[in-house]
C-alpha cells in the first residue's frame, strides 16, 4: 500500500499497478468521459483512472488528488505512445516541468541533488496541489487551481504530441478559461456577489497569465479556432457549466449560451447533453461529500469561511494592529475623511496599500500578502471600526 506523503510514493504506485491501468485504445473521447467520472475535471477526486480502485480511506485529500493528478498524466501519455513505460514518463513530465516550471524545478535540484526524476516529481505534484480545506493556512489564490489541473494535462499533452511546447499555449488556454467564466455568468440573469467573487477566485488561481481586467469581455475575444483537439474542447466547455452551475441549476437562456459554446467549438450537441447530465450527476452524487458543494452556494462558503478566520487573525493581533494604524497619520487621516465624505479612487489605493504594508509587520496577518489575499482585505477595512478610537466608530456607524 502508497503512502502519497512519503518518498518514493511514485515509484511504489507504479509498481504496484502494473497491471490496473486503463488502456483507452485511442480513444480520447473515452478517456476524457473517463477522467471526469473521476471528478478530477470538477477539482475535486473521487476515484482513479484505474481498473480496480485503491483503498483511500487512510488518505488526506491532498494525497488522494496527487495520485489522481499523476495517473491522469499517465493516462494521457498512454494514450500517446503505445507501449509506455514508467521510467520514460516520469522522465517526460520531469522535463515538461522543467519548461514550464525552470526556476522550481531549479530550486527542486538544490535541494535534492542526488534525487532520481520520480522523487524530484513528487515535489513537484506536491507544489501544483492545493485545497480548499484548511484555507487559512492555504494560498488563497489556489482554492480553484485543482479545478485548472487539467490545463496541465492539456498541455503536457501537446508537449508529447509535438515534441515542444508553445510559449503562449498554457497563457492561451489559461486566459480563455477566465474569460468563458466571465462570459458565463455575465449572461445570469439572477446574479449575486458571489458570481463576481468566483471570477476573482478564477482569476487568482491562474499561474500563466496576467490580466488588467476581463471587464466587458465579448463572445469574440476568445480564439476558439486555436484549440483543434478534442481534449481543449471539452475541456473549455466544462470550465463554462462549472461557472454556470454555481448556483446548482441551468436556466434556459444558460443552456442556449452553452449551445452556442458548443457549436463553436464545433462539437456535437449529443456532447453537450453528456456533458450537461454527468456534472448534474456528479453534484447530485458527491454535493454532500464535497467541500466545493457542501453549502448552498461554494463561493458563499469560501467567502464566510474566510470571514470567520481573518476576524480570530484581526482579534488575536488587535493591540499591534492598532497600534501601528494609529501610528501611521497619513491612514488615520484618510481613514477620518471616510467618516463623512467618500474617498477618491486614488484615496482608497493609498488606504489599501498602507493597510498592505503595516500586514507586513505584523507576522500572522502576512497572509493577506499572499497572491488572492487581496480578496480578504474588505474583511480587514470592515474590522477597523472595532479597532479606531470611539469617535471614529459613531461616524462610520453613522
Amino acid at each position: 500500500m502508497i503512502n502519497p506523503s512519503a518518498n518514493g510514493w511514485i515509484d511504489k504506485f507504479f509498481a504496484e499497478n502494473q497491471t490496473n491501468f486503463i488502456d483507452f485504445q485511442g480513444d480520447y473521447l473515452s478517456f476524457y468521459e473517463d477522467c471526469r467520472a473521476t471528478g478530477f475535471i470538477y477539482g475535486y477526486v473521487v476515484n482513479f483512472q484505474l481498473k480496480n480502485q485503491i483503498n483511500t480511506s487512510k488518505w488526506s485529500y491532498d494525497e488522494i488528488t496527487k495520485v489522481g493528478f499523476v495517473n491522469t498524466l499517465y493516462s494521457i501519455y498512454a494514450l500517446q505512445n503505445a507501449s509506455p513505460k514508467s521510467e520514460d514518463f516520469i522522465k517526460s513530465v520531469y522535463k515538461f516541468y522543467g519548461l514550464i516550471q525552470p526556476e522550481n524545478l531549479n530550486f527542486i535540484k538544490k535541494l535534492l541533488p542526488e534525487g532520481s526524476h520520480s522523487s524530484r516529481l513528487e515535489k513537484v505534484i506536491d507544489d501544483r496541489i492545493q485545497t480548499n480545506q484548511n484555507s487559512i493556512s492555504k494560498n488563497f489564490s489556489h482554492i480553484i487551481t485543482n479545478a485548472l489541473l487539467f490545463i496541465d494535462v492539456l498541455a503536457f499533452h501537446y508537449f508529447i504530441k509535438n515534441g515542444e511546447l508553445q510559449s503562449d499555449y498554457l497563457k492561451n488556454v489559461e486566459s480563455d478559461c477566465i474569460k468563458l467564466v466571465a462570459l458565463a455568468l455575465n449572461i445570469k440573469q439572477n446574479k449575486s456577489k458571489y458570481d463576481e467573487l468566483l471570477v476573482k477566485l478564477f482569476e487568482n488561481s491562474i499561474r500563466y497569465t496576467k490580466f488588467t481586467s476581463i471587464e466587458n469581455i465579448e463572445f469574440s475575444d476568445l480564439k476558439l479556432n486555436r484549440y483543434p483537439d478534442v481534449l481543449e474542447k471539452l475541456y473549455l466547455l466544462d470550465i463554462a457549466q462549472m461557472a454556470l452551475w454555481s448556483d446548482e441549476k441551468l436556466e434556459q437562456h444558460e443552456v442556449s449560451f452553452l449551445e452556442n459554446l458548443t457549436n463553436d467549438l464545433k462539437l456535437n450537441k449529443v456532447i453537450l447533453d453528456k456533458s450537461i447530465g454527468e456534472i448534474d450527476y456528479f453534484i447530485n452524487k458527491y454535493n454532500h461529500e464535497i467541500p466545493f458543494f457542501n453549502y448552498s452556494n461554494p463561493i458563499k462558503h469560501f467567502y464566510d469561511q474566510a470571514n470567520k478566520n481573518v476576524t480570530k487573525l484581526i482579534i488575536r493581533n488587535k493591540d499591534r494592529l492598532t497600534k501601528e494604524i494609529k501610528e501611521s497619520g497619513e491612514l488615520m487621516q484618510l481613514l477620518a475623511k471616510s467618516t463623512t465624505k467618500d474617498l477618491s479612487k486614488d484615496e482608497k489605493k493609498k488606504v489599501k496599500k498602507q493597510l498592505l504594508d503595516i500586514c507586513k509587520t505584523v507576522p500572522s496577518l502576512t497572509i493577506f500578502l499572499l497572491p488572492g489575499g487581496g480578496l480578504l482585505l474588505p474583511i480587514l477595512i470592515k474590522f477597523i471600526p472595532q479597532l479606531l478610537p470611539s469617535a471614529f466608530n459613531e461616524n462610520l456607524d453613522d
